[in-house]
């Protein structure tokens, strides 16, 4: 086991690699849960509702009307009040307020699910050897990913009305990956229950391909929702009577518009799906000839709701609850693609 986990303890027990496993997956649908509200966070614009990032004393939102005023006051000195919610009540304000502070809360909450049993395993010696490492630098990267989202937020507060959608991007993405390596550890570790001599599974070429196209989709989403790109059309398959939409700015040159411009953004997203679906389906292919029905079935009708809710979102103006039901589904994705990426490895070595 690493030194890292090396603890006294009154008995050494034996590797418990199920429960480790069953734990792993409940912090999952807890990275879920988070993105979901950070989806509904973002929508709503309340990201920049609370202006300071404060680990332990910002667990408790204000208490009475004196703090409710001194913090309504806090944001009233930043762009976003003063350019687009001057006027705005403080009744308003509480409502922003709570999903930024729910998201918060549910990032700390992810935090403690994470450090806390993994002191307990650790100290129990219930770790199973050569996993010590992996399982601290998930949490250590639950602790990252706190940190990248204040760096979001501070984006927000002096110069712009809004967030960097790169630091959002960034902010997303993490999460991602976060939840994509608790899902392949679990994965790794529910083997090694079954099969005590059964070793890690390692990536296989053809994943790696699936992994980059995929997180190509993944990060013009996250800029689609940085640029708030998804209001500029709301027909599909044309964009406003336009397969290459009108109102692109090339003006700043090719590399400026590819990432700032959110009418070809958008136009990106959207076929780039494609040959996302494609990947994935092919890799559901590879599933059903491995004998992996399961995961096959379960990775085609998840690309399919994702696609549908995507191509709702743009019909329904982007609709609030639409979008973020495309968002938690676009995480699901990622969960199950770790998956059957785990699956393909195994059944490859």
């Amino acid at each position: 086991m690493s030194h890292a986990f090396s603890l006294s303890s009154p008995a050494v027990h034996q590797p418990s690699p199920a429960t480790l496993a069953r734990w792993l997956w409940a912090v999952a649908l807890l990275v879920i849960a988070v993105v979901a509200v950070g989806g509904i966070t973002r929508l709503t614009e309340s990201g920049l509702s609370i202006t300071e990032w404060r680990p332990v004393s910002g667990v408790l939102p204000p208490l009475n009307d004196a703090d409710w005023v001194t913090e309504f006051g806090k944001y009233k000195q930043i762009p976003e009040y003063q350019e687009i919610n001057v006027g705005m009540t403080l009744a308003g304000f509480k409502a922003i307020f709570f999903w930024e502070w729910l998201h918060r809360i549910l990032g700390r909450l992810v935090g403690m699910a994470i450090i806390v049993p993994l002191v307990w395993f650790a100290w129990r010696r219930a770790i199973p050897a050569g996993y010590g490492a992996r399982l601290l630098a998930l949490g250590a990267l639950v602790g990252l990913q706190g940190a990248i989202g204040w760096w979001m937020v501070a984006s927000g507060l002096e110069y712009r009305t809004d967030v960097s959608h790169f630091r959002l991007a960034t902010h997303l993405l993490t999460a991602l990956f976060l939840l994509a390596g608790l899902v392949w550890t679990a994965r790794d570790l529910g083997a090694l229950a079954r099969d005590p001599a059964a070793r890690p599974t390692r990536l296989t070429g053809a994943a790696v391909g699936v992994i980059l196209i995929l997180f190509v989709q993944l990060l013009l989403g996250a800029w689609v929702a940085g640029l708030n790109a998804g209001y500029v059309a709301s027909t599909w398959p044309l964009m406003n009577d336009h397969f290459v939409p009108e109102g692109i700015d090339w003006t700043g040159g090719a590399w400026l518009a590819l990432t700032n411009d959110p009418f070809l953004v958008h136009f990106l997203h959207r076929w780039w799906s494609w040959i996302a679906a494609l990947a994935l389906l092919l890799l559901a292919r590879a599933l059903m000839r491995r004998g992996a029905k399961r995961e096959a079935k379960l990775l085609v009708a998840v690309v399919a709701a994702q696609m549908l809710l995507g191509i709702w979102t743009v019909f329904s103006g982007v609709s609030m609850w639409v979008a973020v039901a495309h968002q938690v589904v676009g995480a699901i994705l990622v969960a199950i693609t770790s998956a059957a990426l785990h699956r393909l490895g195994r059944a490859t070595t």
